[in-house]
C-alpha cells in the first residue's frame, strides 16, 4: 500500500485557449463510413468480490485505471489480469481513477465527505486537487504525457463546461463550442488533440475531436447518441453510441471511419472509454447476470 499525500485545493490561472469561440472552425465529419471490424481478443476484468467494475484508461505499458463499486466508488490501477492496487484520494468518500499516462500519473475525481466533487491529479504518491476557480464540481477524464488533463466543471445551472488543465503552471484553458448547451472534454493526447462530447439545443449528444483549432463533430452513422471518451497518439478516438433500438455499442474512429466494437459478452451494452498507442481498448459492459464488468481488448495482428 502506497503512502498518500494531498496538496491543498489549487485554483489555477485561466487563459484563453487557442480553441476559443472566435478560433474554432465547426464542421461535421464528412459522411463517415463504417469499416470492416478489427478483430480483438477480449479479457474480462472484475475487481475481486465485486459485481461492478469499470476500466476507464490504459497506458502504453498496459496499466489500467478504473474503479469498482456501484454505490460507493473506489478507485484502482490494474496490471492485468488480477494485480489491483487501491487508489483513493485521501479522506475521500468516493474516488474514480480515469486517466493514466506513460509515467504512471493518474487523473480522475473524488467526492469529499461534504459531498463536493473535485478533480485530481496524482504523481507518485502525491495527490493534487484541481478546481476551476469559483466552482464546486470538477472532473478530470483524460491525461497525456505532457501532464495536461482534459475535464470540465459544472455551473450552478448544471451545465458542463470543457477545459484543459495544464499542470505546467496550473493553467486552465477553456474550450468554447458554439453549438453546445453543455459539454465535456474527455481525452487529450501528446499533440494536444482533445476529444469529448457536447449536448446541443435539442438535447442530442454528439462526440467531437478538436485538432489545432479545427473542430469535428463525430456522429456514428444513423446513431441517436454519440459520445467520444478517449483517444491515443495514433489519431484514434474511442467512445460509444446508441442505436435506434436503444442499445449501446463501442466504437473506434480513425481516418474518417468508424468501427463498431462490442465485447462478445456484452453485445448491445458495451462502452469503450480508453485506448493506448498499441490500439488496446478498455471499457465495460453489462453481463447476462446484470453485473457491470470491465474489459481489455487487444487487436490481433
Amino acid at each position: 500500500m502506497f503512502s498518500q499525500h494531498a496538496n491543498p485545493v489549487e485554483c489555477g490561472r485561466i487563459k484563453q485557449l487557442a480553441l476559443g469561440l472566435s478560433l474554432v472552425t465547426l464542421f461535421m465529419a464528412p459522411m463517415a463510413a463504417v469499416a470492416q471490424d478489427t478483430t480483438y481478443t477480449f479479457e474480462t476484468l472484475i475487481y475481486p468480490g465485486d459485481t461492478f467494475t469499470q476500466t476507464l484508461g490504459v497506458n502504453n505499458s498496459g496499466v489500467i485505471a478504473g474503479y469498482h463499486g456501484a454505490t460507493v466508488n473506489k478507485g484502482f490501477t490494474l496490471v492485468p489480469p488480477r494485480t489491483f492496487t487501491t487508489e483513493n484520494f485521501p479522506t475521500s468518500a468516493q474516488t474514480q481513477v480515469i486517466g493514466i499516462n506513460t509515467a504512471g500519473w493518474t487523473a480522475g475525481f473524488y467526492i469529499n465527505k461534504a459531498g463536493t466533487t473535485h478533480a485530481f491529479l496524482k504523481e507518485g504518491s502525491v495527490y493534487k486537487t484541481v478546481t476551476y476557480p469559483s466552482t464546486t464540481f470538477n472532473q478530470l477524464l483524460g491525461l497525456n504525457d505532457e501532464n495536461q488533463a482534459a475535464g470540465y466543471y459544472a455551473d450552478s445551472a448544471g451545465n458542463d463546461h470543457p477545459y484543459v488543465f495544464d499542470e505546467n503552471g496550473s493553467v486552465f484553458e477553456l474550450i468554447n463550442i458554439p453549438a453546445a448547451v453543455s459539454a465535456q472534454a474527455t481525452g487529450i493526447n501528446n499533440s494536444g488533440e482533445v476529444c469529448g462530447f457536447y449536448i446541443d439545443g435539442e438535447a442530442v449528444n454528439h462526440g467531437f475531436l478538436l485538432n489545432a483549432g479545427n473542430f469535428t463533430t463525430l456522429d456514428y452513422p444513423e446513431a441517436t447518441f454519440t459520445q467520444a471518451l478517449g483517444l491515443n497518439n495514433e489519431q484514434q478516438v474511442v467512445g460509444f453510441y446508441m442505436d435506434a433500438a436503444g442499445l449501446t455499442h463501442g466504437f473506434v474512429y480513425g481516418n474518417g471511419t468508424f468501427e463498431s466494437v462490442d465485447d462478445p459478452n456484452g453485445i448491445g451494452t458495451t462502452t469503450i472509454n480508453g485506448t493506448n498507442d498499441l490500439g488496446q481498448i478498455v471499457g465495460f459492459y453489462v453481463d447476462s447476470q446484470g453485473n457491470t464488468d470491465g474489459f481489455l481488448g487487444t487487436p490481433q495482428e
